[in-house]
């Protein structure tokens, strides 16, 4: 099954959860995105910086607009 991301997508996500490690979790198409550096309600534009099989990590690259 294609991943709904791709290392270098840029997307506007907010933060729904936060993991056991700290990394704020966000979800594309039930996929799930870890940003660290995040907090749960925060509205951010991320990067995708690597892909694995069951998730992504992105790195935040500025507070998304209201």
């Amino acid at each position: 099954m294609p991943k709904p991301v791709k290392v270098g997508d840029e997307l506007d996500v907010s933060i729904e959860a936060v993991a056991a490690k700290g990394d704020g979790i966000a979800k594309k198409d039930g996929f799930v995105i870890f940003v660290p550096g995040t907090a749960v309600g925060d509205k951010v534009k991320i990067r995708i910086v690597a892909v694995k099989p069951s998730c992504a990590i992105a790195e935040k690259i500025e507070e998304a607009a209201a």
